[in-house]
C-alpha cells in the first residue's frame, strides 16, 4: 500500500469510466491522500473504450474494492478507514446515505451535465439526441437523492454540429478534471462555496439500452442525424430494419429533399427519406457483417 500523506484529508474515491480515471489521476498527481478506491469490474458485454480506474489505483498502490453493491460490510470498512472526503466520478451505483454521512468534509459527485438540467443517466447521449448546443460538468454535494445536491462548480463545453457522443464525452472529461482541480483546495479546507439548484429548471433522463436505438424515420432528418451521432461508436448504435435484417447506421448527414419516410431514394449516394428532409447514410453495417462505407 502507498505511504499515507497525513498532512492532507483522507479521501475515498468511487469511480469508473474515463472521467473516473482522469479525476483519480489528477488527485494522485496533486498528492491528495487517497486511501481507497471503489470501482466496478468491467462488463464483458460492454465495449470498454475507457481507461481502467482499477489499474490506475493498483499502479499507485491504493487499496481497490469492487463490490457489486455497498452493503453493511463495505460501510463498516469505510467507517474504519475514516475518510474526511468522498468523491464520486461516474460511479454507477447509488452510494448509501450511511456512507455519505461518514466524511466530516462532505461527499461530492461530478455529473456530466449542467445541473439541474439532465439529471439521471446517459446525459451526454441525451443532450446530443435533443440537439443541445452545449453541455458540461457539475461538481455537486451528494445527497440521498441523485444529482440534487448543492452545486460547487460547473464548466460548460460546446456541442458542435459534427460531434459524436464520444467527442463530447472527452470534452466533459476535461471539464471534470478542471473543476475538480480548481475546487480541491477549498473542499479540503472545508471552505467551498455552494449554491442550491434551481428546481424550476430541472430535467431528468433515464438509462439508455441497446434496444432503444431503433430509428423512427418519421422524425426530421436533423433529429435522426443527432440520434445517429449520439449512439455511434463506442456506443451500441442507431439501427433500422431493411428486408427483415437489422442494419446499423454509424455515420450520416442530413440533407434537403423529400421522400417517403424510411424509403431509399437512391443507393449511390445512399439517401433515405424522413419525416422532413433526407438522411445521407455514410457508414452502415448489416448485423453479423463488417461495417462499410456507402
Amino acid at each position: 500500500m502507498k505511504t499515507e500523506n497525513n498532512n492532507r484529508p483522507r479521501i475515498a474515491v468511487f469511480a469508473y469510466s474515463e472521467v473516473g480515471s482522469t479525476c483519480l489521476e489528477d488527485l494522485i498527481r496533486d498528492g491528495a491522500n487517497v486511501v481507497v478506491v471503489y470501482t466496478h469490474e468491467d462488463d464483458p458485454g460492454e465495449e470498454i473504450w475507457f481507461r481502467s480506474v482499477k489499474d490506475t489505483a493498483v499502479n499507485n498502490s491504493i487499496e481497490v474494492r469492487t463490490p457489486t453493491k455497498i452493503d453493511r460490510e463495505e460501510t463498516d470498512h469505510l467507517r474504519q478507514l475514516g475518510p474526511d472526503l468522498i468523491f464520486s466520478f461516474y460511479y454507477r451505483a447509488m452510494i448509501p446515505k450511511e456512507v455519505l454521512d461518514i466524511p466530516k468534509l462532505g461527499a461530492y459527485n461530478i455529473h456530466g451535465a449542467l445541473l439541474p438540467k439532465y439529471r439521471g443517466r446517459a446525459c451526454v447521449n441525451w443532450a446530443i439526441i435533443n440537439g443541445e448546443k452545449e453541455t458540461g460538468a457539475t461538481l455537486h454535494v451528494m445527497t440521498e437523492f441523485a444529482d440534487r445536491g448543492d452545486i460547487i462548480e460547473q464548466k460548460s463545453v460546446p456541442i458542435n454540429f459534427e460531434d459524436t457522443a464520444h467527442d463530447v464525452f472527452l470534452k466533459v472529461t476535461e471539464a471534470s478534471r478542471e473543476i475538480l482541480s480548481s475546487s480541491l483546495p477549498s473542499l479540503e479546507q472545508g471552505a467551498a462555496k455552494r449554491y442550491p439548484q434551481d428546481e424550476s429548471k430541472a430535467t431528468k433522463y433515464g438509462r439508455r439500452r441497446p434496444e432503444d436505438g431503433e430509428i423512427d424515420w418519421n422524425r426530421p432528418a436533423d433529429e435522426i442525424y443527432n440520434f445517429v451521432r449520439a449512439l455511434t461508436h463506442p456506443f451500441p448504435g442507431a439501427f433500422t430494419h431493411w428486408e427483415n435484417r437489422k442494419v446499423f447506421i454509424w455515420k450520416a448527414l442530413p440533407e434537403e429533399g423529400t421522400y417517403g419516410p424510411g424509403k431509399i431514394r437512391s443507393e449511390s449516394p445512399m439517401l433515405v427519406g424522413t419525416g422532413s428532409g433526407l438522411l445521407r447514410v455514410l457508414s452502415i453495417q448489416t448485423e453479423g457483417e463488417p461495417e462499410r462505407d456507402v
